[in-house]
């Protein structure tokens, strides 16, 4: 009885990956060239999310800062989810929705790239981190899932909507996590090379 329903979790994620890839290839890949026109002019990219999101944000910041599978030069990301006390900070003075925005606002700059994880798309600080981005001319990439919540309004023309085509948060992650992958990969492609990593 456990045994399967183990199994279900992989069929199930396995099953929703292949469903998606088709539907998140373009959009996708449309945030890797955001991603590239950023970090080859200078700029850096921003990434937040709550709780699992937020790991996601330092998972994505870590590889662009560290490496993916190649060796490469560092590429500048800042996990916005990592500075104790600045979020309790401003969760204190100004309120929890407030903890990413004021970052934003703070350290972007135009030519940046906001990277706003939120599985729902309805996060009250993630929205707000967006509005932030636009203030200071910074692209957006939305991660989101259940058809995409408030974020779908927040978001301009020339920002870029991932949405998992799904409702169950475990599943919506899952995708987000290859996402980020796929992103990272595509990078290191287009500025190393097509060429497969050392094992």
């Amino acid at each position: 009885m456990l045994e399967q329903r183990i199994q279900q979790h992989f069929i199930d994620s396995a099953d929703l990956k292949y469903h998606a890839a088709p539907l998140l290839s373009k959009p996708i890949a449309d945030a890797v060239q955001a991603l590239l026109a950023c970090v080859t002019s200078g700029g850096k990219v921003l990434s937040c999310g709550n709780g699992g999101s937020a790991a996601d944000a330092q998972h994505f910041s870590a590889e662009f800062v560290g490496r993916f599978e190649r060796e490469r030069p560092e590429l500048a990301a800042i996990a916005l989810t990592t500075d104790t006390s600045a979020l309790t900070a401003i969760a204190n003075d100004y309120g929890f929705n407030f903890i990413f925005s004021r970052q934003v606002r703070a350290l972007g700059q135009p030519g940046d790239v906001l990277l706003a994880i939120s599985t729902s798309g309805n996060s009250a600080n993630i929205l707000a981190a967006i509005e932030a981005a636009h203030e200071r001319e910074m692209v957006v990439i939305g991660l989101s899932g259940r058809g995409g919540g408030k974020m779908v309004q927040a978001l301009r023309d020339t920002d870029v909507h991932i949405c998992v085509p799904h409702e169950r948060t475990a599943r919506i992650q899952e995708v987000h996590l290859l996402t980020l992958h796929c992103l990272c990969d595509a990078v290191d492609a287009l500025l190393l090379g097509d060429q497969e990593p050392n094992p």
